[in-house]
């Protein structure tokens, strides 16, 4: 196909490769990729994480927030950028660092997948069988499972944007909504986010920057480009500001949720239980305080934070899982076995829904998790240091390759997840 021909992409506009296409902030379809990405990457953790830190430390550590919107603007602006000038996807760019990367690659998808898949199936059960007290925890979290399972086996890209960003505006509505009726002080807000670190709150800062808003599903952002239609250079600015928008709605999300933790906990000088249980603690108290209606809506966006991420999750690995295999197998990247419903994708589905429920029978699966948390802590700096090394040079176009500007930032992103990491591999093993 030549530069002149004319394709269609998903929103059934005509668009010609190597052309500009014209934004309409009127027009919905510009926001899409990066609205999945930004709600697939918050989930019931990062709410947890949140509220932990506003409740020790109230605003202070408002700015961490803003730190990690920034951070995950750069870092999903580079996997966008590298898949758009130059038609490959991010484990293609990987594997031309060099094997080491296939290496590492390999076992942490498998192993994340077993892990993630039982631990995300059962946080969006537990706001359900709060609801409906009596229902089996385990039986709701596997058939929570097999809805997404559903859902993306027999589902196309288009109807998986519009679930998610269904579940992104709900998540939003009620825990945003939610936030407003604690009254937060604004001033307290504004002084927030004035750079500073407490006392014993270093991790927490870490963790605000760094963990806030996704890991593996960050790289996934190339391929929903791909099943978008978003193919070209061409395609860079309307990217760009799919991104921005995305991140900034997450943060948004992200700073109600420390709202909530300051005007309900630091306030009260109340604690939660860990994990997502502590969850479950806060719609408690918010049940107390405002009524059992706003207490039910916070489940409710609980579940929507929790089950956005299972079927982004869902579609967005098993994308790259696809691509991985297609690459051993030295695939075109136009094979149908590649893409949204082809073989290896589905392969992947059924691995992140079906083995990770035997893993449901054992209470402590402790030497998966060990491994699971080890791999995990090292997939953040990963990812910063490879697209610092395949945004700059010849594998990607100059007019595309990382300025300094860019080169700063990422090398930033790269020391706090190494930090974070380091950390995260620590109390894997402690």
């Amino acid at each position: 196909m030549t530069d002149e021909a004319v394709r269609t992409d998903e929103s059934t506009h005509p668009v010609r490769e190597g052309h500009t296409p014209q934004i309409s902030l009127k027009k919905w379809q510009i926001i899409g990729p990066g609205l999945v990405v930004a709600g697939t990457g918050v989930g019931a953790a990062d709410l947890v994480a949140t509220l932990t830190a506003g409740s020790r430390y109230g605003y202070a550590l408002l700015w961490a927030v803003v730190v990690g919107v920034v951070m995950k603007i750069v870092l999903v602006e580079g996997a966008g950028r590298y898949s758009l000038a130059t038609g490959r996807t991010i484990f293609e760019g990987w594997r031309s660092l060099g094997r080491w990367t296939t290496w590492y690659f390999a076992p942490y998808i498998m192993l994340w997948g077993l892990i993630y898949g039982a631990s995300a199936m059962t946080s969006a059960a537990l706001p359900i069988v709060t609801l409906f007290p009596g229902v089996n925890l385990e039986l709701t979290a596997a058939a929570t499972g097999v809805v997404a399972f559903l859902m993306v086996w027999f589902g196309r890209y288009r109807t998986f944007e519009k679930i998610v960003s269904a579940l992104v505006l709900l998540m939003m509505v009620t825990v945003v909504g939610i936030s407003t009726l604690a009254l937060p002080n604004l001033g307290e807000i504004a002084r927030g986010l004035i750079p500073m670190v407490p006392d014993g709150s270093t991790i927490y800062v870490l963790g605000l920057a760094g963990g806030v808003g996704g890991t593996i599903t960050l790289a996934a952002y190339g391929y929903w480009l791909r099943e978008k239609g978003w193919a070209s250079a061409g395609w860079m600015k309307v990217m760009r500001l799919d991104n921005t928008i995305a991140y900034v709605v997450t943060g948004i999300f992200v700073v109600a949720v420390m709202i909530m933790g300051v005007e309900l906990l630091y306030s009260a000088q109340l604690a939660i239980s860990s994990g997502d249980n502590g969850l479950i603690d806060l719609s408690e108290i918010l049940r107390d305080r405002y009524g059992d209606v706003v207490g039910t809506l916070f489940l409710v966006g609980f579940w929507a934070a929790s089950f956005s991420s299972i079927v982004g999750v869902w579609n967005g690995v098993s994308l790259m899982f696809a691509d991985f295999v297609g690459n051993l197998k030295k695939l075109p990247r136009d094979h149908p076995d590649l893409h949204t419903g082809g073989k290896y994708f589905k392969w992947y589905v059924l691995w992140l829904t079906f083995p990770p429920m035997l893993l449901f029978l054992l209470e402590q699966p402790t030497g998966l998790v060990i491994a699971y948390g080890a791999l995990g802590a090292l997939f953040m700096p990963f990812l910063a240091l490879t697209l610092l090394g395949i945004l700059n040079g010849s594998r990607t176009p100059e007019e595309w390759r990382n300025g300094w500007v860019s080169n700063v930032l990422m090398g930033i992103c790269t020391l706090l997840f190494v930090a974070l990491g380091v950390n995260q591999f620590v109390n894997a093993f402690s």
